[in-house]
């Protein structure tokens, strides 16, 4: 999807300007459709850009507060999290509409119903529009011109979106929602607005190679892809609910420089790195490519990417300081190309490595990378030799608890997390609260708990104990950086425990039964091309459930431990 380029990096933010932001939907056939407005052509970044109704806020809005229906600015600003003038969002969303759309969100005072607008009284109304967009004339002398009030409780807070900082022009625009009113007719402008449509969500999204779509757009149809009617949408919406400001990020990449939304994986990251969107770093994961996290962090993924190891094994370096000496955390598989890699992205002399575990996608480089550079290797060897690194051999053998000051301001500490391998240590940068993690936690995807070294029960205590920590990011073994760790690691457990619910209920349907014949069930969600490997957590389920008392095991059969 195009973006505008960034702005010159010398150029200080522009400040936003309050907008407002009106999606209107009917019930059609089949599904929702929603009213799309295509844009003149105006020589900026929104011409021809398919939108929802909407625009820029105006002093005249606050004179229609005198006539508002079913809200007051007192509850509009609560609404939006505003001290005041929440009400004049409501209000601009109603004139863009009327203006750019001719929809009237009106109605009689004491009637419920909104104004139908026919034949000579549409026309009389329609005659207002185009000098209210001129600033001739206002909302509140239309009001107060026909006796009609603001039907302002059809419209449903809906999000709030903000353009990202290096922009030229920025918007900080609160959407809503209304079903469309009855009887009227939609007609564009034909000087902001050139096309109109009504469009099914989900078919105006198939034609994005066609129609500009924005990206606050963009998303906004997605969401509305999901609900068949606007019954069901507005019931949504209405519900109490978090609306958190929505600020993509600009990154780069094979589709070029982009918006990136925080539904993506590279989002925290970026906004980390590039708060001002620069677009200098990538929302893609490039094996081989340095990327400065911060001052003290390196990355270097490896060019093993899979279904196992997501976008690669990364390797990060730790360190700088007066010495500029530094660490590496996880040398990665077996590959010359990204030893050569991981060397030639060391600000400075390498002098520890430190392994998270043995694992053959994260220790295996250890061996060379420790020739090239004479580091002193820390980690934990294996305690079952299946997948594992067997010539993994630790100068410093950790148990967990050990820290390290690798310069005065940069000290790692070991914390012993078994449960994928049992030999597992994540490293916390205590200067920036952040935790190397190995496997432990992983983005995008869980991890897999193979036993005998796998182990449940381990993993979800080493999960609970990791929320004991003063954490603010995590950097996995595969993937980008990611925020609020504890809400990361809140949702695994409640995964794993789901997933043991499941085998329980399977168990409970099926047993006795083979590992084999309850997988299907247990993992119904998981394409059957990954059962395989599946097949090993749901072992680590089962073999923690017996731990437990809950289940047993005779010839290689389970079932439901009888109840005592």
């Amino acid at each position: 999807m195009t973006t505008p380029p960034p702005a010159a990096t010398d150029t200080p933010p522009a400040t936003p300007r309050a907008a407002a932001s009106l999606v209107v939907v009917r019930d059609a056939a089949v599904g929702i459709e929603v009213l799309l407005l295509r844009r003149a052509e105006r020589g900026d970044f929104n011409s021809g850009a398919w939108v929802f109704p909407g625009g820029l806020l105006d002093d005249s809005d606050r004179d229609a507060h005198r006539h508002a229906a079913g809200l007051d600015d007192a509850q509009a600003s609560t609404r939006l999290g505003l001290p005041r003038g929440g009400l004049d969002y409501w209000i601009a969303a109603v004139r863009e509409c009327f203006e750019e759309a001719g929809l009237l969100y009106a109605r009689v005072p004491g009637q419920r119903g909104l104004v139908t607008l026919r034949g000579d009284e549409a026309r009389r109304v329609a005659a207002w529009r185009t000098p209210m967009h001129r600033g001739e004339r206002t909302l509140a002398q239309l009001c107060a011109a026909t006796g009609w009030e603001l039907a302002l409780d059809e419209l449903v807070y809906f999000s709030h979106w903000l353009t990202p900082p290096a922009q030229r022009k920025r918007f900080d625009t609160r959407f809503f929602v209304a079903a469309a009113p009855p009887v009227q007719v939609a007609a564009h402008d034909e000087t902001e607005v050139v096309e109109q449509r009504w469009l099914r969500p989900a078919d105006a999204l198939a034609q994005a190679d066609t129609l500009k779509l924005i990206t606050p757009q963009r998303k906004t149809l997605e969401a509305l892809a999901r609900f068949d009617r606007v019954e069901a949408l507005l019931a949504w919406a209405r519900q109490p609910r978090e609306i958190a400001l929505t600020m993509p990020m600009i990154g780069r990449g094979r589709d070029g420089v982009r918006p990136v939304t925080p539904d993506e994986p590279a989002y925290a990251e970026l906004a980390r790195v590039d708060p001002q969107c620069r677009g200098h770093y990538s929302y893609e994961i490039e094996p081989g490519r340095a990327v400065r996290l911060s001052a003290r962090i390196v990355r270097v993924t490896a060019d093993n990417g899979s279904v196992m190891t997501g976008p690669g094994t990364n390797t990060y370096l730790v360190g700088g300081g007066p010495d500029n000496a530094w660490a590496v955390i996880d040398p990665g598989p077996d590959d010359p190309a990204h030893v050569q890699a991981v060397l030639a992205a060391a600000p400075g002399p390498i002098r520890w490595i430190f392994v998270t575990h043995t694992h053959l996608d994260h220790s295996p480089a250890t061996a060379a990378l420790k020739a090239a550079t004479g580091a002193t290797v820390h980690g934990r060897r294996a305690a079952h030799r299946e997948w594992q690194d067997a010539a993994f051999a630790p100068d410093v053998e950790l148990a967990g608890g050990e820290r390290f000051a690798l310069h005065a301001d940069c000290t790692l500490r070991a914390i012993h997390t078994p449960g994928h391998a049992s030999n597992h240590l994540c490293y916390l940068l205590e200067e920036e609260k952040l935790l190397f993690t190995g496997d432990h936690v992983m983005q995008q995807s869980t991890v897999v708990i193979n036993p005998p070294d796998g182990d449940m029960a381990a993993y979800l205590a080493s999960l609970r104990a990791l929320l004991a920590e003063d954490l603010e990011w995590l950097a996995p073994g595969h993937g980008f950086l990611m925020d609020r760790p504890k809400r990361a690691i809140e949702a695994i457990v409640a995964h794993r425990l789901r997933r043991e619910a499941k085998v329980v209920d399977a168990l409970r349907a099926l047993g006795p039964a083979a590992a084999d014949a309850l997988l299907p069930r247990v993992y119904d969600d998981v394409p059957p091309r990954l059962h395989g490997v599946a097949l090993r957590s749901l072992k680590a389920h089962l073999l923690k459930l017996a731990h437990d008392g809950t289940a047993i095991e005779r010839d290689g059969h389970w079932a439901l431990a009888p109840a005592s």
